[in-house]
């Protein structure tokens, strides 16, 4: 017994993270671990670990000092300040299974800038030279902001920049004051929300009438974005360290448009309200917009103006701000991207190289890794169930975890379920875990497709996910014996190798439903499981800070890398940014192997998982040439995709007439190819600007997608101080015979130093025009 307790406590010592701050080098918090409870009574437990630690210590006073948990539910022990002496002559007591040193591990939220190469440790990085991105004003349009949260603290943060115009509005709980030289604007929007809900009051509504957030998720954005440093932050146990945004000296400015009225089933964004957002914004002086919003298929056409963020961005990026878009999560089912104008930024989301590993332990000793962030103490061997009809009963029941709220409360209570399911919902396994601990369950085990995002139950309740495979060798250990029985141990967050990237499930794929030969997603960030700033009201809010899933996270992760980039490059222009952006990102992940895309099975990801691939922010410092556009580039390609003048000029602001022939949409200066009906042959026409060394000379290559020529000319370009501009042409001709699906390749211009990639994505169709011709 005693053996099979100090295993459980390797593991909780592994966790555990103490609140409090750094032992000094003569103590270091250990925990003792008592087993079970003596006492029904929490505080009779409570008590007898102070009287254990005050004769120890010789006095109440150094043990109410020394004790830092007391922790006396699911099973007793605590965490105290001791010496290495004082640890080891406590655990000569009778009374102690064994004593354990507290173990800390490195936090997530650091993990997204580190894994992406922006670590505070390089004093020449990206991060360093632009100064954390001072002076870059972020604007963010969502659900408001807690001001209170270190994430907005303005400690070392310099004047407001002299181009700021905005300012703050108080409202309900949100005063002058609460603004700062960090968070410079917060403005609120709901006259349109008010407008479309009839008999909406705000005192019946727990959300607030003012710019702060009550769900929690524009806190999330905005901290993910130029959240500043805040040390020593932890989340559930899970791991410690010191949190930031993408640029920590940015300045954020929030423009509340998204309010939450539990009756429409949460958050509720009017397009009014948006577009207002987005005009005041303009007129501020921000210089990056952040929208983690979107829309459904079917998409609205760019100039209709129900889609506010293609309106309102278009006029954004015509005043030089780049406007950055959460691109949906309705993957991995294709043509599902949102966002898809080609004069905004849409972002893909990946996962970080981490894993949060929780293991499942069986009657036959077996042990299985599932997913899950459980965080309370192990779950001892328990009884196991399957929800199945046994043979015995009048009623049928298949295992479905959609079927658990009609299984018999007794067959559920006091045991763990394990159930399989289809469903791609995100709520699936809370709702699930809530049957299950209504019924009297103390765990649940959900088989459903890989590579789904885990979140914690609440209460932190244990559910842990696995795959149909290990969810069936689950299912066959249960029908082997008559009385099955199972462990569940605490989660543990694995970062790092053997760990690998994916593109998340959820995330939403190309290709573009309104303009195939627009490649969306753009390029794709970190979305999964973002440790981040939140409200108190927030989902798994632990301390002010959640893990939230979603483009919404990646999002803003490319927010602060534009941040920073405007900060290097001042006077780039919103097309220049996406450029340097997507022709550097990596293609594999950053330890070099394959990068899939996770779905209904696991493919090797394409151009419509992640664009031009994962950021890589510093190679976007330096890309050595880049795919410029402007606001006449767009107006052509608006004439290109068929739209006619007056709905053009409605969205331009001025009469605009196309001309004739139109031109081609595969001439749009974007720093990608897409033929979505290649015929026989085409020719398309790239231009590329030098913003690298003044005397360049770039070589093509090209690796050209599965049965298609692709010819480029010159081969070569030259640039120097009078020729900053080349343009070349791309000759794409097919050898297939049939109708084909898109195959992939990529155009790559190197002088030896800089690799200024942009994917090439051809679909073959023979018979594009057979009816037409018949």
């Amino acid at each position: 017994m005693r053996n099979f307790r100090s295993s459980v406590l390797v593991v909780l010592s592994l966790i555990i993270v103490s609140s409090v701050a750094r032992a000094s080098a003569e103590t270091k918090i250990h925990i003792v671990y008592l087993g079970e409870k003596q006492h029904d009574d929490p505080k009779l437990v409570t008590e007898s670990h102070h009287q254990m630690l005050s004769s120890l210590l010789g006095s109440k006073e150094d043990a109410h000092d020394s004790m830092v948990y007391s922790y006396r539910h699911g099973f007793s022990g605590f965490a105290a300040r001791l010496t290495k002496s004082q640890a080891k002559k406590i655990s000569y007591s009778p009374e102690v299974v064994h004593v354990m040193p507290d173990s800390y591990y490195e936090l997530a939220t650091t993990r997204t800038w580190d894994y992406l190469g922006l670590g505070t440790a390089n004093p020449k990085n990206l991060l360093n030279n632009t100064n954390m991105g001072d002076q870059v004003i972020i604007g963010v349009v969502d659900t408001g902001v807690w001001p209170e949260s270190e994430s907005f603290n303005d400690d070392g943060v310099g004047p407001i920049p002299s181009h700021w115009k905005g300012g703050c509005i108080p409202g309900e709980n949100f005063k002058l004051t609460n603004c700062n030289k960090k968070l410079i604007g917060a403005k609120y929007y709901i006259n349109g929300f008010q407008s479309e809900i009839d008999g909406f009051n705000f005192t019946e509504s727990p959300d607030y009438s003012s710019t702060r957030d009550f769900v929690g998720h524009g806190t999330h954005v905005a901290s993910t974005a130029g959240g500043s440093y805040i040390p020593d932050v932890s989340y559930k146990g899970l791991a410690r360290g010191t949190m930031r945004g993408g640029a920590p000296r940015a300045r954020i400015a929030m423009y509340k448009a998204c309010w939450y009225l539990e009756e429409l089933g949460g958050v509720t964004c009017s397009s009014s309200d948006i577009l207002k957002a987005i005009d005041d914004a303009i007129h501020d002086g921000v210089d990056v917009l952040s929208l983690s919003l979107g829309s459904r298929i079917p998409l609205n056409s760019e100039t209709d103006l129900r889609d506010a963020i293609a309106i309102g961005s278009f006029h954004a990026v015509a005043k030089g701000i780049t406007v950055v878009c959460a691109g949906g999560n309705a993957g991995p089912s294709a043509q599902t991207i949102a966002n898809t104008a080609p004069w905004i930024l849409t972002v893909a989301a990946t996962t970080l190289d981490r894993s949060f590993a929780t293991p499942i332990i069986l009657g036959n000793k077996k042990v299985i890794l599932g997913q899950a962030m459980y965080t309370s103490p192990n779950l001892g061997f328990t009884s196991l169930v399957y929800p199945e009809d046994p043979g015995n009963s009048n009623e049928t029941f298949n295992g479905d975890c959609e079927s658990l709220n009609f299984f018999p409360i007794r067959a559920m209570a006091g045991k763990v379920v394990l159930c399989f399911t289809t469903s791609r919902r995100y709520t699936t396994l809370s709702r699930d875990a809530s049957f299950v601990k209504r019924a009297g369950g103390l765990g649940l085990i959900i088989a459903r497709t890989p590579g789904y995002t885990v979140s914690p139950c609440k209460d932190d309740f244990p559910c842990v996910a696995v795959d149909y495979e290990l969810g069936t060798d689950i299912l066959f250990y249960i029908r082997s014996t008559r009385s099955p029985v199972v462990k569940i141990q605490r989660s543990r967050a694995i970062v790092g190798q053997p760990v690998g990237t994916k593109v998340a499930t959820f995330s939403s794929r190309g290709p573009n439903s309104i303009s195939p030969a627009i490649l969306k997603p753009d390029i794709a960030a970190p979305g999964v499981n973002i440790l981040a700033a939140t409200s108190p009201n927030a989902t798994n809010n632990a301390g002010g800070f959640a893990m939230y899933s979603g483009t919404s996270m990646a999002a803003p992760v490319i927010s602060g890398v534009v941040a920073l980039l405007k900060a290097l490059h001042p006077n780039w222009s919103p097309a220049a940014l996406r450029s340097a952006i997507v022709t550097t990102a990596w293609r594999t992940d950053p330890s070099g192997e394959q990068l899939p895309a996770e779905g209904s099975s696991r493919k090797a990801a394409d151009p419509f998982d992640y664009g031009g691939g994962l950021v890589n922010p510093e190679k976007a410092a330096e890309p050595g040439l880049i795919y410029d556009m402007g606001p006449k580039d767009y107006i052509l390609y608006l004439c290109s995709a068929g739209y006619n003048d007056s709905s053009i000029s409605q969205l331009v602001g001025k009469v605009t007439v196309c001309s004739n022939p139109k031109p081609s949409v595969l001439d749009m200066n974007l720093p990608s190819i897409t033929i979505q009906n290649l015929e026989d042959k085409v020719t398309l026409t790239r231009t590329v600007t030098n913003v690298g060394p003044v005397n360049s000379v770039y070589k093509v290559v090209v690796e050209p997608p599965l049965g298609v020529r692709v010819v480029v000319t010159p081969k070569k370009l030259v640039f120097n101080s009078k020729t900053k501009r080349v343009s070349f042409k791309v000759r794409a001709s097919t050898t297939h015979k049939i109708n084909t699906g898109y195959y992939f390749g990529s155009l790559i211009w190197t002088d030896n130093v800089h690799n200024v990639t942009i994917p090439v994505s051809v679909r073959t169709q023979i018979l594009q025009n057979y009816f037409d011709e018949n």
